[in-house]
């Protein structure tokens, strides 16, 4: 048993009881999926802690090289010859949790639900055909004139919008670039790879949650740009300056290392349109105007308009109990 965690892998007897004594290692270090992270990048390994989020939250077994950089990261280095042992005996048998996948023969429905259909009578069949057709021939929402910008409302799923105020909201918001007011920033991968932690891109309203956003007033126009997320906590964005990440945001667990945004308003008075402006960095903006899912927010030369504009809308608190 590691004297120090208290935690004996051997003892696990299933994949289930195997990530719980994991959760209990990481719990017993004491440390965030954002300090795992940062220790195993001093270490020279990666461990993305979203990766690791959606393992330790998982269902199956993690693979052999990450179970690895976790445990040292945990500082037991130790115990890892241990860890690694206690995964393969498990793996060896095979799992209920990890059935084989099904044959096509499999995935048809049974016999005694595929007699509860009821085949339409042959009314019913002309009446639908028809009903079809009229709806083909009818032109879709998408094929009609595109709204304003500002008078949009998109729902996310854990959000109600509520008009554009008069002046900046505080607290529980969401944020959509005017480029593309149907997309909303929160996290996301870079889509080149060239850095591994998540940063700020815009993604559809509706995949936005569980992630929450809120602004927090720091005095005058500044103000910190939180992310609250029931897995991984909250962070503060933060402008990076150097490195393979530079320019991007990327939420910070420690707060104090977060930006102060100063958040401006942009365009006409009531639009609810505003600037996100950092000291000495510029202002952030969707990289290159873009308007597709997955594009990143970038810092770059204050010029107010197009991608570096956006509606900041308050919205009722997430339902989930923000940490």
């Amino acid at each position: 048993m590691d004297s120090r965690h208290g935690v004996a892998p051997e003892q696990a007897e299933n994949a289930a009881g195997f990530l719980a004594l994991m959760r209990e290692l990481k719990d017993g270090a004491g440390l965030t999926y954002r300090q795992l992270e940062e220790r195993a990048a001093e270490q020279g390994s990666v461990l993305a802690r979203s990766t690791l989020a959606d393992v330790l939250n998982g269902r199956t077994l993690p693979r052999p090289e990450l179970l690895s950089v976790f445990v040292r990261a945990c500082g037991a280095a130790d115990r890892e010859a241990d860890w690694l042992r206690a995964r393969d005996a498990l793996a060896a048998p095979p799992s209920p949790l990890l059935p084989a996948p099904p044959s096509p023969a499999d995935e048809r429905p049974p016999a005694a639900l595929r007699r509860r259909i009821p085949r339409l009578p042959l009314v019913a069949s002309f009446t639908l055909a028809a009903a079809v057709l009229v709806w083909a021939l009818t032109p879709s929402l998408s094929e009609q004139p595109a709204a304003a910008p500002q008078h949009q409302s998109v729902a996310a799923p854990q959000h109600q919008s509520v008009a554009a105020p008069a002046v900046l909201p505080t607290g529980w918001v969401r944020i959509r670039p005017v480029t593309a007011p149907e997309l909303c920033l929160t996290d996301g991968r870079v889509r080149d790879q060239r850095y591994t932690p998540l940063v700020a891109v815009q993604r559809p309203c509706g995949e936005a949650g569980p992630q929450a956003t809120l602004l927090e007033p720091l005095g005058g126009d500044e103000y910190h740009i939180q992310w609250h997320h029931p897995d991984y906590g909250k962070g503060c964005l933060k402008a990076l300056t150097d490195g393979p990440g530079l320019g991007l945001l990327e939420p910070m667990d420690d707060c104090i290392r977060g930006s102060h945004f100063h958040v401006e308003p942009s365009g006409p008075a009531g639009s609810g349109t505003y600037v996100l402006r950092v000291d000495g960095q510029g202002c952030a903006g969707i990289a290159g105007d873009g308007t597709g899912a997955g594009t990143e927010t970038v810092m770059a030369h204050c010029v107010g308009r197009g991608g570096q504009v956006f509606f900041v809308e308050p919205v009722t608190r997430p339902t989930f109990s923000a940490p």
